[in-house]
């Protein structure tokens, strides 16, 4: 059991940082310090205790990120409630289903997001508020919330007469075993289940951070992943909060654009990101660049490579703000054509593995101490094992047990008996193998893995990884139709437009000579015998994986 309280690590950290800058909301004038984020959770205690909520008591989030998104959070966690993050991705009948499936009593959203529910299919809140300035959208019959809402101030009065400061902070005495999160999933199977995470769960991962110094008092992030997904939220907000950090958060679609003048104007001092947005960047930022003739000439050249690498590394470094010690890539496969790169020029990243069931980490490793094409070293308050169902294959599922283990899904024992194995470990559906310093290596997911006839196993994300880095392919997803492999392909147009290739006739000859290379470069079961063009971008998950569910009956022979 970790011994640190998770509620106590945020008392302690309103205390101590009372005067430093908390949460910013990027490109507004919304900004607090810890005081007054520690002020702004008092009001929230005051309404919750007018409402009688009690311990275990469900409020639900839903969002994109911004300061008061982070209040609404501590507020719950810190008062001995359970928060129920959502995605703000979830279509409005998901959000419905979840917020009545968590049984939650209050529900805080974004204005634009409470215009598409329908308040009479909620049936068990309360009460209704805004992200934006905590007032009252909705009531249920009977209940004072918007009035005492009017007269708070009058009520903060009372309670703090002399004024609220740093030592009125004392939140619930809660122990670390008991469940504070319910986080529904959204995987690429498309079922929801919603993940019950302790407090003990919560705290080794932020301990862990504490512990490595991802993240020091009075350093800066920018948060740009959802924070209702384990992954962002465990450390751009859960341990930033607990150690002092100044929390910068974007509230938009983090677009390579957006992102570069946010990098450049924050300067943060860690990057929590997806592979998808380091891909987008080294094909728009450093392909070109490299692709040149002068540029490919000079780099086979042995004393300029070092030299040119050294450039494009502190061009890129300068881009993201130059002050970071190192970038975490996590959530999804890493293309290696790119992590290869990545290495070579000798930039500081890393790529961890985690899943929302561990809130979220399984491993990880300092980016000077990690292996290009793992996934980072299991960490110390975890344990994995390889599970073999044929004992002289190469790899098996990946199966974990320790601190940042979940509770089980919430009102599904059936799931729940289902991923964890009878002697108590948690199947991640992940195939891969340990080496004998305890890095783990992910091959696939066992769902997506295609056992050929002959005996072969075939991981198409290896295959969509070679092909995306092919001319003018933007995303790929490679299926299984009548037992031979068909590629869905859609374009990049934008590339294509440029240089004024936007023809059929053109991108069917492109597209040919892309499968011949392609299938140049995988073993000879690997070969895919068609590309299929498909006309718009892939649906993802908030992590950014494509959905792959939806696309299995799309190709035709």
């Amino acid at each position: 059991m970790i011994q640190e309280n998770f509620i106590k690590l945020y008392e302690q950290s309103f205390r101590n940082n009372w005067d430093l800058p908390c949460y910013t909301d990027y490109g507004e004038d919304e900004s607090y310090t810890y005081g007054q984020v520690a002020q702004e959770i008092a009001k929230l205690h005051l309404l919750f205790k007018h409402c009688s909520l009690r311990r275990g008591d469900k409020i639900a989030v839903i969002g994109k990120n911004n300061s008061r998104w982070c209040i609404a959070y501590m507020a719950t966690v810190t008062y001995g409630a359970i928060v129920v993050p959502i995605l703000q991705d979830f279509n409005p009948s998901d959000v419905h289903h979840i917020v009545n499936h968590s049984e939650s009593t209050f529900l805080f959203t974004s204005d634009s997001i409470w215009e598409h529910l329908e308040e009479e299919r909620l049936t068990g809140l309360r009460a209704v508020f805004s992200l934006s300035d905590f007032r009252c959208l909705h009531q249920r019959d009977g209940e004072t919330v918007s009035l005492f809402l009017k007269h708070l101030e009058d009520e903060m009065y009372e309670a703090y007469p002399k004024g609220f400061c740093r030592e009125d902070i004392e939140y619930t005495t809660l122990s670390n075993d008991k469940v504070m999160l319910l986080n529904y999933t959204s995987g690429t199977t498309g079922f929801s289940k919603g993940v019950m995470l302790t407090g003990n769960n919560l705290a080794g991962n932020v301990t862990f951070g504490i512990r490595t110094e991802l993240l020091k008092k009075g350093d800066k992030v920018l948060s740009f992943l959802p924070l209702a997904h384990a992954y962002g939220c465990a450390f751009d907000f859960l341990t930033a909060t607990a150690v002092g950090t100044h929390v910068t958060l974007l509230g938009k679609v983090p677009s390579p654009k957006i992102l570069m003048k946010a990098f450049e104007e924050v300067k943060p001092n860690l990057i929590i990101t997806v592979p998808l947005v380091i891909e987008k960047i080294y094909k728009n930022v450093i392909q070109p660049i490299i692709n040149k003739k002068a540029m490919k000439w000079a780099l086979s050249i042995p004393l300029l490579d070092g030299q040119i690498y050294g450039q494009i590394r502190k061009k890129l470094i300068d881009a993201l703000g130059g002050r970071f010690k190192e970038v975490i890539i996590g959530g999804a496969a890493m293309n290696p054509e790119v992590e290869e790169f990545f290495h070579r020029i000798r930039f500081p990243f890393t790529i961890g593995y985690g899943m929302t069931e561990c809130a979220p980490l399984i491993s990880y490793a300092p980016w000077n101490e990690f292996v290009i094409t793992s996934s980072g070293k299991v960490l110390d308050i975890m344990e994995a094992r390889i599970y073999k169902e044929n004992p002289g294959a190469s790899i098996g599922e990946i199966q974990v047990r320790g601190e940042n283990v979940m509770a089980g899904y919430y009102k599904n024992p059936e799931a729940t008996a289902e991923v964890f194995t009878e002697d108590g470990w948690l199947r991640t559906g992940d195939l891969g193998y340990l080496d004998r310093n305890n890095n783990l290596y992910i091959r696939g997911r066992i769902k997506t893995m295609i056992l050929t006839s002959s005996g072969q196993n075939i991981f198409p994300e290896e295959i969509e990884a070679r092909l995306n880095n092919l001319p003018f392919v933007q995303e790929s997803l490679v299926i299984e139709r009548n037992k031979k492999l068909v590629a869905l392909v859609y374009t990049d147009y934008e590339a294509l437009d440029s240089l004024g290739l936007n023809q059929p006739e053109n991108i069917k000859t492109i597209m040919n000579e892309n499968l011949k290379n392609l299938n140049s470069s995988v073993a000879g079961y690997e070969k895919v015998s068609q590309i299929q063009l498909y006309p718009t971008e892939f649906e993802k998950t908030p992590k950014r994986s494509i959905k792959r569910y939806l696309y299995n009956s799309i190709a035709e022979d």
